[in-house]
């Protein structure tokens, strides 16, 4: 099984995630909310851009579920390089184990510049990756059947946890605040989130990060493009047919803040559907060199998450706004409309710098 032909769909997603991740961090969905409102068809368009406060589901919802799911999917293709190329599964296996605890310093470390001070917090989705690799990658020698069910426990252990343990005070499953994961964070940190974010969400996102390992297998087979194609849709339509069900009934609500099993069902529906159509339009009928764009991005994942989550919120947005706000004040355009032209600037900024690298081949890895 040849595995070392890089498909641009995984890259094109990557960098199609970076970058709406960027946008974010330059308050772009913030401002466009502030000029459009909440109401009329632009208002409801840019509301997609935010999490859901509780219950439901936005487009935004999607972005850590699909980050999460590509990481297995890389996950799976480098594995196999690297066994292709002659190292020795030991050796792969201690990459694998820095590369996680790299990513827990670096999401406790992104708290800690968030708060200005030492803390001690785990609900960043790079805390969350640490262990969902783990998982992920110590099932990559079983069987297929073997993996699906494994993601499967980790939704339903979940489940069993926030209806069944029956703690006091937190024995209200799908309440803020007062279900199973708060009192593990309280447990765990000492503090709950203000937004209601919980630690323990690494148990059943696991799902997603094996489905992801399960979704480079199918690519890197020798099955059919037609036969990978038909996979993906299939799994996608249960996952969303199966996931919002279980909302509309009333039996598991769509919560992303706490990953009930309906939210990873549909969204992981939703990115294999995705998944899907990247794959057929990119790699299957080889769209245009327009999607460079977005692949370069999609090279360097974790050096521009790092950066615009430090450099950028902390200084680059300040400092692209003095220059296109005096350009702007020229013209004499509304404040509301300077706000979004200095975050689509800075964006610009940011996808720039990875061209640079890309243009030089320096992947920043961890």
């Amino acid at each position: 099984m040849k595995t070392s032909n890089r498909l641009l769909s995984l890259d094109f997603m990557r960098g199609v995630i970076m970058l709406l991740l960027a946008a974010e961090s330059t308050l772009l969905y913030v401002r466009l909310a502030e000029l459009t409102g909440e109401q009329g068809v632009a208002g409801h368009v840019v509301q997609q851009f935010f999490h859901v406060p509780w219950r439901g589901l936005h487009f935004w919802d999607l972005v850590q579920p699909a980050f999460m799911t590509i990481a297995g999917t890389s996950l799976y293709f480098s594995t196999q390089n690297r066994l292709q190329k002659g190292d020795a599964p030991a050796t792969i296996t201690g990459h694998v184990l820095k590369r996680s605890l790299k990513l827990l310093f670096f999401g406790v470390v992104l708290h800690c510049i968030y708060a200005g001070k030492l803390v001690w917090e785990l609900w960043n989705v790079l805390s969350q990756l640490s262990v969902t690799l783990l998982v992920a990658y110590f099932l990559l020698p079983f069987k297929a059947r073997t993996q699906l069910l494994v993601s499967l426990f980790c939704i339903g252990l979940t489940e069993v946890l926030y209806r069944y343990a029956h703690i006091p005070g937190f024995d209200q499953p799908f309440t803020p605040g007062k279900n199973f994961g708060s009192w593990m964070d309280l447990n765990l940190m000492g503090k709950l989130n203000s937004d209601h974010w919980i630690a323990m969400n690494f148990l059943p996102s696991a799902a997603h990060t094996i489905w992801g390992a399960l979704a480079g297998k199918v690519l890197a087979s020798g099955r059919s493009t037609n036969a990978k194609l038909r996979l993906f849709l299939v799994a996608g339509f249960i996952g969303v047919v199966v996931g919002h069900l279980l909302d509309v009934t009333g039996i598991d609500p769509i919560i992303k803040r706490t990953c009930t099993a309906s939210f990873i069902l549909a969204s992981g529906g939703w990115v294999f559907l995705i998944l899907a159509f990247c794959y057929w339009c990119i790699d299957v009928k080889k769209t245009g060199p327009w999607v460079l764009y977005f692949t370069l991005v999609g090279m360097n994942p974790i050096f521009i998450y790092l950066f615009f989550e430090t450099v950028g919120i902390q200084w680059l947005n300040g400092a692209v706004a003095i220059f296109t706000n005096g350009f702007s004040h020229w013209l004499h355009l509304p404040e509301a409309v300077q706000a979004v032209l200095a975050s689509v600037v800075t964006l610009v900024v940011e996808w720039a710098i990875c061209y640079w690298l890309y243009q030089r081949r320096i992947f920043l890895r961890l």
